[in-house]
């Protein structure tokens, strides 16, 4: 049987699909909190690994924007976050709403919350209504005990997706105290 997580994957892959139709949206719009961060070898500071020559390189690698915000993610969900800053950095477009969300997100696990709200905020200011960025923003405000502005989240992301989606299910447990490992 499916889960709500694919479900939700699969509503947010077709709304994404229908706004780049209409020239809007973040251009790496992948659902989920589930990565394969730790699959990927660990690399020196500074560089990230290129599965194309399976070497850690520069980070100006060869690799293009999709591979770097994947592997930034992947690492990243596995807290593996500076590795998954490196990665995150060298994506050339940095007005994208998921690499700021995902920066934001590394930001915020390794402690810099205010700069990972500042990062939230920015991809907000792109996508409002990316469900991902609204989960991990009312997740800090729950990390640092403002559940009016967490549970405000939690109703912005069930305008867009209800109260089954997986973001929505992940920040109800945070605001009740019971967040998933992620």
């Amino acid at each position: 049987m499916r889960s709500a997580r694919y479900y939700a994957s699969i509503a947010q892959a077709g709304a994404f699909v229908i706004a780049c139709s209409f020239g809007a949206g973040s251009a790496f719009a992948i659902s989920g909190s589930s990565g394969s961060g730790g699959s990927t070898p660990s690399c020196p500071k500074g560089e990230i690994y290129n599965s194309h020559s399976g070497k850690c390189e520069k980070s100006s690698s060869g690799l293009d924007d999709k591979e770097l915000y994947s592997q930034g993610r992947d690492l990243a969900l596995a807290g593996r976050y500076d590795e998954a800053l490196t990665a995150l950095s060298a994506v050339k477009n940095q007005n994208d709403a998921m690499v700021l969300t995902m920066i934001g997100y590394s930001k915020r696990k390794l402690g810099n919350y205010d700069e990972g709200l500042a990062y939230y905020q920015r991809a907000l200011a792109i996508e409002p209504n990316n469900t991902n960025t609204r989960e991990y923003l009312g997740e800090a405000y729950a990390e640092k005990g403002k559940l009016d502005l967490a549970k405000a989240e939690l109703v912005k992301i069930s305008a867009v997706c209800g109260t089954t989606c997986e973001q929505y299910q992940d920040l109800a447990k945070a605001i009740a105290g019971k967040p998933d490992a992620d």
